[in-house]
């Protein structure tokens, strides 16, 4: 058996596209744009959804070997964090986190 590793993003055979290096997950958008306009706070906002998409992509082209993507599934447990921390902070700071 050989080992798989991450050194370079993997590229999906049949379209050639690449993903993007897990780095660019780790920061969230800003929440506050993301709910914006919407008098409904939503459990499907996410402001690491490119994070969360790398991730599935990852696995996808990965035939689901879940240790070839270890650090998409950090990078988006490092954004999920700073977002939750984000809106402690401002919750705290007596900010509106809507």
């Amino acid at each position: 058996m050989s080992s798989k590793t991450n050194e370079t993003a993997p590229v999906n055979e049949n379209k050639g596209d690449s993903l993007p290096p897990p780095e660019a997950g780790l920061k969230p958008l800003n929440y506050r744009e993301q709910f914006s306009g919407r008098h409904v706070t939503s459990q499907f906002i996410d402001p690491c959804s490119e994070a969360s998409k790398a991730s599935m992509d990852c696995l996808n082209r990965n035939d689901y070997d879940r240790d070839a993507c270890l650090d998409y599934f950090q990078a988006y447990r490092d954004c999920k964090k700073a977002w939750i921390q984000q809106r402690k902070d401002d919750r705290r700071a007596g900010r509106s986190t809507k």
